[in-house]
C-alpha cells in the first residue's frame, strides 16, 4: 500500500512499534473500580486557580477510589513555554498539598509510565502518528501559510466553515511519488488526521450518502452529551515534528492509563477530534468530566467568568503570597465542587476532609461561583481547628519564602504560640485567624518592631485626660491582678475622671458623664495595641508581660501626650 510507503518515508528512524510501547506501559494493577488521574498543566509561567481546582477532583477521584494520581507537564506548546515555569507549577501545587502518587518531580520523574514530560516523549507520539499514516488515517500536508490564507478567504466568501477538509485539504490524496517529490523540494510540512467527518454544509446541501454523524459521549459530570462528529483534518504534528495537544493528550492518556479526564468546559467544542482520534487509534476513551468555568459576581451582582487580567485572585501566586493555608483553600473548594459538602460539614464538623465521598455527580455543569469573602469565612473556622504550635510553624515557613520582614515574630516560638491562641478556647471562641499575611498584621502590636498607632482616641475623651488615664493605669499597675481586679481599677479610674462606670449608664443620662468606662479602657488599649478594637486587654498583657505593657504606656505617654 502506498501509505506504508509514505509512513516509512516520513518516518525513517522510528523503529519501535505500537506493541512495543503497549507493553512497555501495560495496564496497571489496580483495584477494580480505581480511577487513574492526572493534572497537565503548561509551563507558561501562570497557574491558576482552575488547576488547583481540576487537581482536587484528580486527587479525589483517584484516591477515595484506591487509584492513581499523576502529575504530566504539557510543553508541547514551545511558543509559550516560560523557563523556571515548571518549578513554580510543582512548588504551588505541593504548597497547597496536592499529593501526586507519580509523575513529573524537581527531582526527576517517579512511576514507572514516564517520561511525564511531553517534550521528552517524541518518539513515542511520531510512533503513532507513523501507524496512522500507514492506516491510511493521517497523511503530510504541505500547505504554506499563505496558500491557508487563501484557503480562508475563499471559505469566507462562500461562507462555509473554515478549516482544512474535504475540498480544501489539497493534499488529502496525494501519492508516493508526489510526496517524495515535495520532500525532495525540502517543503515543510505537518501531519494531519484524515477525518471521516462531513462539514456541517454537506448536510445542508441535503446529500442522500450523508447521514449527519454525531458521537455521543457520557460525561461524568454533564452528563451523555451529543454533537456534530469532527470533520476537521486537524494537525497532529507540526512541522517540527512536535505533537500538538489534541494529539499528545490522546496517546499519552492511553498509554498511562488515565481512566478520567478532569478539564475545564473549554474543552468541549475540542472533544469531537479527540473521539476521532481515540477511534482511528483503536483505543478506548477515558471518561471525559468537563469541570464548570469559575465564575465570579461583578459590581452589578452578574456573573463572569474570573479573568487573568482583571482578577489577581485567579492566580495561585495570590494565594501563596496572602498565605492562606492549604486546609482553608481546600474546605472552600470543596463547598462549591459538591453541593452536598457543606451539609455534610455541619453534620461532621470534626470530621477530616477525607472523610466526605466526593462524587462527580455534584457537580455543577453551569457556573462555579467562587466567593473570596466566602472564603475568608471558611478559613476563619479552618484556622480554628489548627492546633496554635502548628500554625506558628506554617507562618514561619510561609514568612520565610514571602514576607522575610517579619523574621523577629519567630524568633521566641513559645511567645508566638500564646498570641495565636488568644481566645480560641472561649464559650464563643474568637475567630481572628483567616490567612498569614493577615495574621501577621494582626499580631503585629506583639511585637516592638512592627508596632504603630492605627486609631484615634475616642472623640469622648478631651486631650488632657489622656494623660491622665494613662498615669493613674501606670500607677495602680498590678501585673498579678486577675482579670477582676484589673479591670475594677480601670473602673475606678474612670469614675474619678467623671466616666460612667457602665455603658448603660452613659447611654441613659449622655449629659451627667464625659464617657464611659469603655472609652477610657479604649485609651488603654490604644497605647499598648495601637488599635481601638482588638481581643482582650488583660490577656494581652498577661502575654506581653509587665516590662512591655509599662514600656508601651511610658513611650506614649511621651510621645503624643
Amino acid at each position: 500500500m502506498e501509505s506504508d510507503r509514505i509512513a516509512e518515508l516520513l518516518f525513517p528512524n522510528i523503529d519501535k512499534t505500537p506493541e512495543y510501547y503497549e507493553e512497555k506501559y501495560p495496564e496497571r494493577d489496580l483495584p477494580e473500580g480505581a480511577m487513574v488521574t492526572r493534572l497537565g498543566p503548561s509551563p507558561t509561567g501562570f497557574i491558576h486557580l482552575g488547576n488547583l481546582y481540576g487537581a482536587f477532583v484528580d486527587e479525589r477521584l483517584a484516591h477515595q477510589s484506591g487509584g492513581k494520581f499523576f502529575l504530566r507537564i504539557e510543553d508541547t506548546d514551545d511558543k509559550r513555554y516560560v523557563e523556571g515555569a515548571v518549578d513554580v507549577i510543582i512548588n504551588s501545587l505541593d504548597f497547597f498539598g496536592i499529593e501526586f502518587d507519580e509523575g513529573a518531580t524537581q527531582e526527576g520523574d517517579k512511576g514507572d509510565y514516564g517520561p511525564y514530560t511531553q517534550s521528552l516523549r517524541g518518539d513515542i507520539y511520531q510512533c503513532f502518528a507513523k501507524k496512522l499514516v500507514a492506516e491510511g488515517k493521517a497523511y503530510p500536508c504541505f500547505l504554506t501559510e499563505e496558500e491557508i490564507a487563501e484557503i480562508r478567504e475563499r471559505q469566507e466568501l462562500a461562507k462555509v466553515t473554515p478549516g482544512i477538509y474535504g475540498e480544501y485539504a489539497s493534499c488529502r490524496d496525494w501519492s508516493y511519488d508526489q510526496v517524495v517529490k515535495a520532500l525532495g523540494e525540502r517543503r515543510p510540512y505537518v501531519i494531519r488526521l484524515r477525518s471521516d467527518g462531513y462539514p456541517p454544509e454537506a448536510y445542508i446541501n441535503g446529500s442522500d450518502d450523508k447521514a449527519i454523524k454525531k458521537i455521543r459521549v457520557k460525561d461524568a459530570i454533564r452528563g451523555t452529551l451529543e454533537m456534530p462528529a469532527n470533520f476537521l483534518d486537524t494537525v497532529i504534528l507540526k512541522t517540527t515534528g512536535i505533537p500538538t495537544y489534541h494529539f499528545a493528550h490522546v496517546v499519552d492518556d492511553h498509554l498511562m492509563r488515565t481512566t478520567h479526564v478532569v478539564r475545564g468546559a473549554e474543552w468541549l467544542p475540542s472533544l469531537p477530534i479527540h473521539i476521532e482520534l481515540f477511534e482511528k487509534l483503536g483505543w478506548k476513551p477515558p471518561v471525559y468530566c468537563h469541570t464548570a468555568q469559575l465564575m465570579k459576581l461583578d459590581e452589578n451582582g452578574n456573573k463572569r467568568k474570573l479573568s487573568k487580567r482583571k482578577d489577581p485572585e485567579l492566580s495561585l501566586d495570590y494565594y501563596r503570597n496572602e498565605g492562606y493555608h492549604a486546609a482553608a483553600l481546600r474546605e472552600y473548594l470543596l463547598t462549591i465542587l459538591n453541593s452536598n459538602f457543606e451539609e455534610w460539614r455541619m453534620k461532621n464538623e470534626d470530621a477530616p476532609i477525607e472523610d466526605f465521598k466526593f462524587t462527580t455527580k455534584k457537580m455543577s455543569n453551569s457556573g462555579a461561583l467562587f466567593d473570596i469573602n466566602k472564603l475568608n469565612d471558611v478559613a476563619k473556622d479552618v484556622m480554628l481547628k489548627i492546633p496554635a504550635k502548628d500554625i506558628a510553624e506554617w507562618l514561619r515557613s510561609w514568612s520565610d519564602q514571602f514576607a522575610p520582614e517579619y523574621a523577629d515574630m519567630f524568633e521566641d516560638m513559645d511567645y508566638l504560640e500564646k498570641i495565636l491562641d488568644i481566645g480560641r478556647e472561649d464559650r464563643k471562641p474568637r475567630k481572628d485567624l483567616v490567612y498569614a499575611r493577615q495574621i501577621v498584621d494582626f499580631i503585629s502590636y506583639f511585637f516592638d518592631k512592627h508596632f504603630k498607632i492605627e486609631d484615634q482616641i475616642p472623640e469622648e475623651v478631651p486631650a488632657e485626660d489622656v494623660k491622665k488615664i494613662l498615669d493613674a493605669y501606670l500607677a495602680g499597675y498590678d501585673h498579678s491582678d486577675d482579670q477582676n481586679g484589673w479591670f475594677g481599677k480601670i473602673r475606678e479610674i474612670a469614675t474619678d475622671l467623671g466616666y460612667a462606670a457602665r455603658p448603660k449608664d452613659y447611654k441613659k443620662n449622655p449629659d451627667d458623664y464625659k464617657g464611659h468606662v469603655g472609652h477610657v479602657s479604649t485609651v488603654i488599649r490604644i497605647a499598648l495595641m495601637g488599635r481601638a478594637t482588638s481581643p482582650d486587654v488583660w490577656t494581652i498583657q498577661q502575654i506581653m508581660g509587665e516590662d512591655m505593657t509599662r514600656a508601651r504606656i511610658r513611650k506614649y505617654i511621651e510621645e503624643n501626650c
